[in-house]
């Protein structure tokens, strides 16, 4: 009787350790996408990327946590207070994000340990599959004009003030 008390137990144990250890997995997710870059320099100092959007999976589950890996970086994925609905924002100067097509990889926590281990041991990342992508694409920056307009005022100004002097001057015996 005692033997089959503790067998039941341990499985009993087994099973609960399995409910609770066993991670959920977003099965065919699907990803609806708005992104955002820093288009001038005139306003900010620093580029941008903001990218928003919508994970709805197969498997009906809500909420996961979500990891990016943007151009070498690894960021968490932030919940907005829509559900399934995450932001990530990327800065740095100009010249380190430059003008292309950035891939943004999305992994759950499993991926995102796996991703970790595989960089710090120097290993191969691109074997780690990502629950989905997004493609950032980044125009570049516009740092404005090489003459400024408030000085191509200033010297019109100054040249119509000389043009003016200069012509009642010589009407003026």
């Amino acid at each position: 009787m005692a033997a089959t008390t503790s067998k039941m137990l341990t499985i009993l144990v087994l099973a609960v350790l399995t409910v609770f250890t066993s991670a959920d997995v977003c099965l065919g997710p699907v990803v609806k996408s708005e992104t955002y870059t820093t288009s001038e320099t005139t306003v900010s100092t620093e580029t941008v990327f903001i990218s928003q959007f919508t994970l709805t999976c197969k498997n009906g589950l809500q909420n996961i946590n979500l990891f990016a890996d943007v151009a070498g970086r690894m960021i968490p994925a932030v919940r907005t207070t829509v559900t399934n609905q995450y932001q990530i924002t990327i800065t740095d100067e100009y010249k380190a994000l430059r003008s292309g097509n950035y891939e943004s990889r999305f992994y759950d926590e499993e991926g995102f340990s796996a991703l970790k281990k595989a960089r710090r041991n120097n290993e191969d990342v691109s074997t780690i599959t990502p629950l989905f992508t997004i493609n950032i694409s980044h125009g570049g920056v516009w740092q404005g004009t090489y003459i400024q307009s408030e000085f191509v005022a200033a010297c019109v100004a100054i040249l119509v003030w000389w043009l003016a002097f200069s012509t009642k001057s010589k009407l003026t015996p």
